[in-house]
């Protein structure tokens, strides 16, 4: 399958390829905008560039720009404190594909790294960011090769679900033109004497860090784990004010691989591990802890949990009761036994909530007790009650850059 995209749209050759359940690569490349006075802005930043995306019985496995370029994985990996092991990593043997990028990410699982919840994290974003793209391409060719699968595979995605989410996003994106035009634009504070009476310190002094004109508006969206909608409308009515101006820094590609990163805030990501052999419940709870900043790894199996928690060395156990081979009255002992994990919270999961059963669970030597079903604030209750908020006070104003500019909004 291949043709133009004035033929048919992104959407609609994702949507065919869901639809056929097909497996292979999508190569979409764009054309140049040059002598094209009618293109869109967001269009012609994306003139000369190609993508590929990689399918698995109709759905999406993973996506990428076809540059080859190791910036956007770096990007990601500050996340975790881990972008400088790629320079420690040797070539991987899937870097000769075209997907070199997903070879060194899978070199930094194998290496443990990288843990399985923060590679399907990394995966899911750059999913995502390069679907932005594509779905705001009009003027480019396509080709679609059916062949095996990317393989070792980590996660996959719903392309139906997925287009309905990020077609409204790319339509939101319009509100901010002129103004801003695309997500690789880079702010720079062309006043701050004025802007800095206009926000709190705190949040003028994380502005000023990111707007340095080299940095675009994709990558803080990357280093503060938010979306690029979030992080643009933060800025934009200070784009519009002229107190922040938004450019095109030449070679990003380059400039990012060499480029000197301010230092980490002196943070730990909090570690929680969930043991329960309910699927929802593990998939519930790592989805809700990994959105909050926590790393959240979900283990089906009693017997391999026990194994298992002494490589993660979590900071929290969340452990089901009622479960086969052993329950978790049995594995909270076992736990409890060793010296590593003594003084860890270990907090019963139980659909009962008996005051014999709390009796048992503190005999096991069970730090607390939780009911099920139970909401996603009661969750957070809980873990930041035993091992705090998922990103440390110390790190809140980078975190939340975008939503306390968004605050400041309602005061302009």
């Amino acid at each position: 399958m291949q043709g133009n995209l004035s033929e048919i749209d992104i959407r609609s050759i994702l949507q065919l390829i869901e639809l056929g359940q097909r497996t292979g690569e999508l190569f979409v490349e764009a054309y140049s905008s040059t002598g094209s006075t009618g293109t869109q802005p967001t269009q012609r930043s994306l003139a000369g560039q190609s993508w590929y995306v990689f399918c698995f019985n109709g759905q999406i496995i993973y996506a990428t720009q076809s540059a080859g370029s190791l910036f956007r994985l770096r990007d990601y990996l500050r996340r975790y404190k881990a972008d400088t092991a790629l320079d420690k990593i040797q070539i991987p043997y899937m870097a000769s594909t075209n997907a070199p990028e997903y070879g060194y990410l899978w070199a930094l699982l194998e290496n443990h790294i990288l843990t399985p919840a923060q590679g399907r994290n990394i995966i899911h974003s750059m999913i995502h960011e390069t679907l932005f793209d594509l779905l705001s391409l009009h003027q480019g060719s396509f080709t679609f090769e059916m062949g095996s699968a990317l393989a070792p595979q980590l996660t996959s995605l719903e392309i139906s679900s997925l287009l309905a989410k990020i077609v409204q996003q790319v339509q939101q994106w319009k509100q901010f033109h002129p103004h801003i035009q695309s997500p690789n634009q880079c702010p720079v504070i062309s006043d701050p004497t004025e802007l800095r009476v206009a926000l709190p310190a705190n949040t003028f002094n994380t502005l000023r860090r990111w707007a340095d004109g080299h940095t675009s508006i994709r990558q803080m969206a990357r280093y503060l784990n938010r979306d690029v909608l979030t992080v643009a409308k933060a800025i934009y009515p200070f784009v519009q004010q002229g107190l922040v101006q938004v450019f095109y820094e030449p070679s990003v590609a380059v400039a990012n691989d060499r480029k000197e990163w301010p230092p980490y805030p002196e943070t730990k990501v909090k570690r929680v591990v969930c043991i329960d052999d309910d699927n929802v419940i593990r998939k519930t709870v790592e989805l809700i802890l990994n959105e909050q900043g926590y790393e959240a790894t979900g283990i089906s199996s009693p017997l391999q949990a026990l194994s298992l928690v002494f490589s993660l060395k979590p900071d929290l156990i969340l452990c089901d009761i009622a479960m086969p081979e052993l329950d978790g009255y049995e594995i909270c002992a076992m736990l409890r036994s060793s010296s590593a994990f003594r003084h860890t919270p270990i907090v019963m999961l139980t659909g009962i909530d008996g005051f014999i059963d709390r009796v048992q669970a503190r005999m096991a030597g069970a730090t607390d007790y939780f009911t099920k079903p139970f909401g996603e604030s009661e969750l957070l209750m809980l873990v930041e009650k035993y091992v705090g908020p998922g990103y440390p006070p110390a790190n809140l104003s980078e975190k939340l850059l975008a939503r306390s500019l968004e605050d400041e909004l309602e005061s302009v």
